[in-house]
């Protein structure tokens, strides 16, 4: 019996696996002719002869139907506990028949613990079993009550069924102990796995792990029981599981080496290890995984790299903002005094160079003023610390301001500034002043960047729930491979040799950082000599997700004095 068994198991199944099957098979081939010959006594004990006929014949149709599952997909991890719940179920009625609880009968409930070890060999099918044949017993009082079986008078020829299944438990159970012995005394043909510091599986074609072994709990966390069936396939990462399928398939006769990430149990989710796989063919497949090291030591360094940039990051945006503090109020100062110097407030010049001396020392301190403001303005924005008030305003009032507050600096270089904005781009909700410094910033850098005859062309349109304004130039354009560099702070993709042009290239990265905050975004398109094109896109209805950040007192305290204010408080 056992051989033909063992015909009805897959032959991608092998090693323990298959004894499992091969027990379980048998088992469920047997367990019904037994269950019928013992059912004749149920029925002189008061069992409805249609219920009885019933629940045989459900029995013979389930335990050939999972027999037909296992045989088909070489996996018991789903049939084993229907199988088992279907055993207590037709047990228990036949436990009532005989007499319930008051009968020997209900020894019979013993068989699904042992079977359940017969067949699995391990402790958690031990505790299962125990629980069916509790559950079995709990239902007598039950079966009684809704008249599926009545209550018998004891007699002697009752303890006919359990010394029979005794007697076909006996020899079972001596053979399974010279087993354990035997193996006890053998050396291990798997000891082998013990001493690679690796996983062990063996695969089916289809994916199932019909056996696992090897340093499984130490590499990946879990005991090699999870990993049987599809358990492991569960683990490899998404992206890996077609080239795992396709190797399996494919590594008939040779073997293949490859990557391959699992989830790795007491990793946070979504954390994947890589491990170094080796595929080798055969019936089943024999899969070697081994932590891959190297690259385990590549990821640590850069995971360490990026939290020292971070840091650094934050340092650097943390001494930006105390130096921006400390310059502005002695610059101030000197933009006050020079200035009063500038109008002769305190007397006439001698010498009228004198003036011009004070007047290029205020426009000297404003200019280093709009730089400290702009890097403590970068300093914000990268921290989450610049404050955003959204209210509704007229974008087309907004870029007629913007125009005219750039349209000297344009005629100065002979270059076209056209707004061809108009009042059909309608209304929007967000920080008037920060999206004006967007179009400043972004008009200045479109005239700064174009040569003189040229023209720049402010233009909007509404889409949707979207406004989108649009800066374009005839100027000298960005390689494409500059264009990934723009937009970080301090960067000016045309003046790292040469310094043609002013500024510390805190323009853009501001207008970027704005838009961010706005729930935005912006894109640059460009090409040496055809110019810049630079599209903004921001939400016309309040971004409900921005955190809005008052400023800090330390920055309150810092009052920003025009040349005005100053000698009006003078």
């Amino acid at each position: 019996m056992s051989a033909g068994c063992d015909r009805l198991v897959a032959p991608s199944v092998a090693g323990p696996e298959r004894a499992r099957q091969r027990r379980f098979i048998a088992v469920l081939l047997a367990g019904p002719f037994v269950l019928a010959a013992a059912w004749p006594t149920a029925f002189a004990a008061g069992l409805a002869r249609d219920l009885g006929f019933g629940l045989l014949a459900l029995g013979f149709a389930l335990a050939w139907a999972l027999v037909a599952f296992v045989a088909a997909r070489a996996s018991l991890k789903r049939v084993a506990p229907i199988a088992l719940a279907g055993a207590a179920v037709v047990l228990g009625v036949a436990i009532a028949g005989a007499g319930g609880l008051s009968s020997p009968a209900v020894l019979l409930a013993g068989a699904l613990v042992f079977e359940s070890w017969w067949v699995m060999r391990t402790g958690a099918a031990l505790r299962w079993g125990g629980l069916s044949a509790v559950a079995a017993i709990l239902a007598q009082p039950v079966l009684f009550m809704t008249g599926i079986a009545s209550p018998v008078l004891f007699t002697p020829w009752y303890w006919i069924l359990p010394l029979a299944y005794a007697a076909l438990v006996a020899p079972r159970l001596a053979s399974a102990v010279r087993e354990e012995i035997e193996a006890m005394r053998q050396p291990r043909e798997t000891a082998v796995e013990d001493v690679l510091d690796a996983v062990i599986l063996r695969i089916a074609r289809g994916g199932e792990t019909v056996d696992a072994g090897g340093r499984a709990e130490a590499l990946l966390g879990v005991v090699p029981e999870l990993l049987l069936g599809e358990g492991f396939f569960e683990r490899v990462h998404v992206s890996d599981r077609v080239g795992l399928m396709r190797a399996l398939a494919d590594a008939e006769g040779g073997h293949f080496e490859f990557e391959l990430r699992l989830r790795v149990a007491g990793d946070s989710a979504g954390t994947f290890r890589s491990f170094a796989a080796e595929l080798h063919g055969g019936a089943p497949r024999l899969l070697v995984l081994r932590e891959n090291r190297e690259v385990e030591g590549l990821r640590r360094q850069l995971a360490e790299a990026r939290e020292q940039v971070a840091s650094s990051d934050i340092a650097k945006a943390r001494f930006l903002a105390a130096v921006s503090h400390e310059l502005r109020t002695p610059l101030n100062a000197i933009i006050g005094f020079s200035d009063m110097l500038a109008y002769e407030m305190v007397g006439k010049f001698s010498d009228p160079r004198q003036k011009d001396y004070a007047c290029l020392i205020r426009d000297s301190g404003s200019h280093l003023l709009g730089v400290v403001n702009s890097i403590l303005d970068v300093s914000k924005i990268e921290s989450g610390a610049y404050p955003i008030r959204q209210e509704p305003f007229v974008f087309a009032e907004a870029a007629a301001a913007c125009h005219a507050m750039l349209a000297l600096q344009a005629a100065e270089k002979s270059v076209e500034l056209q707004n061809r904005v108009t009042p059909s781009a309608g209304e929007i909700c967000a920080d008037r002043r920060a999206v004006q410094q967007i179009l400043i910033n972004l008009l200045s850098n479109a005239v700064k960047f174009t040569p003189r005859g040229g023209s720049v062309t402010l233009d909007a349109r509404r889409n949707g729930r979207v406004l989108t304004f649009e800066v374009s130039d005839t100027g000298i354009g960005i390689s494409e491979e500059d264009l990934a560099r723009l937009g970080r702070p301090f960067v000016q993709v045309h003046n790292d040799y040469t310094r043609q042009f002013d500024g510390a290239g805190l323009g853009l990265s501001i207008a970027k950082g704005l838009v961010a905050l706005h729930g935005g975004a912006m894109s640059i398109q460009s090409s040496p000599g055809a110019g810049t094109v630079v599209t903004v896109s921001l939400p016309i209805e309040a971004h409900t997700a921005l955190p809005v950040h008052e400023p800090k007192a330390a920055e309150a305290e810092v009052e920003e004095y025009d040349s005005a204010a100053f000698r009006k408080s003078a």
